[in-house]
């Protein structure tokens, strides 16, 4: 018989919760009966999120991934039911703007670099060894089709997303015998808040992607992360590439003389 893991036995660390994947998982896991340790910027998210599932189930603690000695501390400090964590959640990410590499501002490559890259190697970093010591878990990364498919306006996020992918698999290498489970779970189109922020704000423009269109929606990525965390310690799902049924792959751009 296939033997799935039990998730009330999950403490489950997870970065980005107040929105979007992060937010959506915390409830999955939650509703399975896990405890979650939510972290993310905005604090008045991170409190209703816990309202909703519950201080004994839902830790919260305000958090900007950039910050190594911050996730540090906050480790440090968990309280003991929280502090047995055997899953990972990096899921704290961003896409800025949409302009040609030419003409975007430098300054949303830098914070795409700071919190897709360096943030996510600061969580998997400040959080393996615990693992490893406990003798076990799971870390999941959250990557992008992007990251393997370019389009126009992407560069730097494309590329964060590139180093996510070759991360996690790299990662699975490192941590083999550790009992470590590593997965990269790679969403398509999806109609979260992501478009709002690549946009800054802008509702019109951050529309369109999803105009006529029935893309993912934030509880069908979450339920993916779920599944994958749940298979038999024995199976490791490395790369998971999800896409909505209406998104599929265009042909090549080429440029012609008019």
């Amino acid at each position: 018989m296939y033997q799935l893991l039990d998730p009330s036995r999950f403490v489950v660390f997870i970065t980005g919760a107040t929105s979007g994947f992060g937010a959506a998982a915390a409830r999955r896991y939650v509703e399975a009966g896990a405890k979650v340790v939510a972290t993310g910027r905005r604090w008045d998210r991170l409190v209703d999120l816990q309202i909703d599932l519950g201080a004994e189930n839902c830790h919260i603690i305000q958090l900007d991934v950039q910050d190594r000695a911050a996730i540090d501390a906050a480790i440090a400090d968990l309280p003991p039911p929280f502090a047995n964590i055997n899953v990972v959640l990096a899921n704290a990410g961003l896409a800025l703007g949409l302009q040609p590499a030419a003409e975007t501002d430098i300054t949303d490559w830098e914070t795409m670099i700071a919190t897709n890259v360096t943030g996510l190697a600061y969580t998997v970093r400040a959080l393996l060894p615990g693992m490893i010591h406990r003798g076990g878990g799971h870390i999941v990364t959250l990557g992008s089709v992007a990251g393997d498919y370019p389009y126009p306006g992407g560069s730097v996020y494309g590329a964060t997303k590139a180093f996510v992918k070759q991360f996690a698999l790299n990662l699975r290498s490192d941590v083999q015998g550790k009992n470590i489970r590593v997965t990269n779970i790679e969403p398509g189109l999806t109609e979260t808040e992501f478009s709002l922020v690549r946009f800054k704000g802008d509702e019109e423009k951050a529309a369109k992607p999803y105009s006529g269109t029935k893309a993912m929606n934030a509880e069908d990525i979450a339920e993916t992360i779920f599944w994958s965390t749940t298979l038999p310690e024995h199976v490791n799902v490395n790369r998971l590439q999800v896409m909505a049924t209406t998104q599929a792959f265009g042909p090549f751009d080429i440029y012609r003389e008019d």
